[in-house]
């Protein structure tokens, strides 16, 4: 593996670049963990984007770059011989795997990768990653991969390749949201509908600073096999087959009886789920509605959303309720919740646009002097 100082990307590599991409993050307005359990998601982009500048080879030697990412360096590899290092590099190369998997053989090429999504922010850094490198393939090796494919197989870069069980939401919302618009995503039929966000809804997302990773954490960096990712997953499994139906998206809420009588822990994770579905679709006439009456109901779902993924899911985290609780005991928040898988990560709050600036300085700054912890305010973005 060779190792040098990241410079531009023709110093690096003594050429320039055959294609520019980029790729934004996303925040999920409401719909956690429905994704895996075949329900809707609501998901709009970040202003945050990760960016791949990118030349192919004639050989099948990959070298590439991340001026973000832990172990930030330029590394090598060969294109099926694709081994995992437990890096950032193992995305690029859960890239080349799946694409040659599916029949879609490239040669070698240079990257140097460059992001603004914060990682463990929970606002799908990785996603982000592998969407913007696909673009690049797409456009260098001229690959016939729509928008919904380039997700599909980002996803199983993830599933696949890195062992990490995630939904398609987050590459999903990657490949296809803009930051004007909330999509309306049933993860079930691959449906979705774009809708335009309110002109007056005005979004705040900061990061709590507890950083987590799919595998789960405490907030502290260490993992417990009862709150994880994959624990809730299998949770949410066993709940399915415990009420007999394919996926938790088949109990409608005339069956609340009977996910009642689940034993603990199925009942709460299977009522999470069978209500996010509801608020989701809820969510969706608000944004529709818009005005006033709009933006209130949608804050009534964040604030509920948050109380079942605290509650009933087990994902959040003590400062994440702490920021959560502060932006909505804030005058001129209409609602707030954590959003993205948990175990730390983001908060979203929905406020009005031309208050979303000092409502977000306010929030953070209340969150610091609380925690000690230092927030990121990342919408917003800065003038």
């Amino acid at each position: 593996m060779t190792i040098r100082p990241l410079h531009s990307f023709e110093q690096l590599f003594a050429r320039l670049p055959e294609t520019v991409t980029n790729a934004p993050g996303r925040v999920n307005l409401i719909g956690e963990h429905t994704d895996y359990n075949g329900g809707f998601v609501l998901p709009t982009a970040t202003p945050q984007r990760t960016y791949v500048e990118l030349a192919a080879r004639e050989d099948h030697l990959v070298r590439a770059s991340s001026a973000d990412m832990q172990g930030a360096a330029r590394v090598t590899y060969v294109v099926g011989e694709e081994t995992k290092t437990g890096t950032w590099l193992d995305y690029v190369q859960g890239v080349t795997h799946v694409l040659r998997a599916d029949g879609f053989a490239t040669t070698g090429f240079d990257a140097r990768i460059t992001s603004t999504v914060p990682l463990g922010a929970g606002l799908s850094s990785s996603a982000a990653l592998c969407v913007s490198l696909l673009r690049a393939l797409r456009h260098a090796f001229a690959l016939p991969l729509e928008d919904m494919a380039l997700a599909k197989i980002a996803q199983r870069v993830e599933t696949d390749f890195l062992g990490a069980p995630i939904g398609l939401m987050d590459p999903v919302a990657s490949s296809l949201c803009d930051t004007g618009h909330a999509l309306f995503f049933d993860t079930r039929t691959g449906a979705v509908e774009r809708i335009a966000l309110p002109r007056d809804l005005g979004l705040v997302v900061i990061d709590s600073g507890v950083h987590h990773a799919i595998a789960g954490t405490n907030g502290d960096g260490a993992g417990t096999a009862s709150r994880s990712y994959h624990a809730r997953r299998r949770e949410c499994d066993s709940a399915a087959r415990l009420l007999g139906v394919h996926e938790l998206r088949d109990v409608h809420l005339d069956r609340l009886t009977d996910v009642e009588a689940l034993p603990s822990p199925f009942a709460e994770r299977a009522r999470h789920v069978v209500l996010e579905n509801a608020r989701v679709l809820s969510a969706v006439d608000a944004l529709k509605s818009g005005g006033l009456d709009g933006l209130e109901a949608l804050g009534t779902l964040f604030n509920a959303s948050h109380t079942s993924m605290r509650d009933d899911f087990d994902v959040s985290e003590r400062d994440v309720d702490t920021l959560v609780a502060i932006a909505q005991s804030t005058s001129g928040v209409f609602g707030a919740r954590m959003t993205g898988g948990g175990f730390g990560g983001a908060i979203v709050a929905a406020v009005h646009k031309g208050d979303a600036a000092i409502l977000a300085q306010h929030i953070a700054a209340s969150y610091a002097d609380e925690t000690g912890r230092e927030p990121r305010i990342l919408m917003p973005p800065p003038p």
